[in-house]
């Protein structure tokens, strides 16, 4: 089989390094482009909390305050991520395969799934984490959700089985 457009789902986790490499040697195999992904999930993005004003300026003052930490933290690993993705891209290019790079927030194994659909991508890669039962279940799945929900063929690269169930 041959693949000419390939989705790469990428974070700043250590499965990512093995999922990039996978998809790096079937693009040069298939001289296919590669669209690196990252997103941040909308657990992590913040919107300033409403306050009543009876309740003092104190207690608003550390809720404002709060908000602008998180803010802050939103921000920051959003740069790590879209470094991240220049790195990988970079190292892509390196190796002779044309490669672009999208960051979007939002619920990841929705966005990847739509993203790798508008782009026209026969293949998406993916990594999982091993997780299995609750674990699975409670935090989601990137991957598990790819196989059932992208319109293209999916590769899962299997990282290391977590301990807890």
């Amino acid at each position: 089989m041959s693949f000419h457009k390939i989705v790469v789902a990428l974070d700043d986790s250590s499965l990512s390094n093995a999922v990039f490499e996978r998809a790096v040697a079937l693009a040069q195999a298939t001289n296919a482009q590669l669209l690196l992904f990252s997103g941040i999930s909308e657990d992590l993005m913040v919107s300033p909390t409403p306050f009543p004003a009876e309740l003092g300026s104190l207690n608003a003052g550390l809720i404002n305050s709060n908000y602008q930490a998180q803010q802050v933290n939103f921000e920051h690993h959003t740069e790590a991520l879209k470094t991240v993705l220049k790195r990988y891209r970079e190292a892509a290019q390196a190796k002779g395969v044309q490669t672009e790079t999208v960051f979007q927030p939002g619920d990841i194994e929705k966005v990847v799934c739509a993203i790798a659909q508008e782009w026209g991508a026969d293949l998406l890669v993916v990594g999982r984490r091993g997780r299995k039962g609750f674990s699975e279940a409670l935090l989601g799945s990137v991957s598990n959700y790819a196989v059932h929900h992208a319109h293209c063929s999916v590769l899962v690269v299997q990282g290391e089985a977590e301990a807890h169930s």
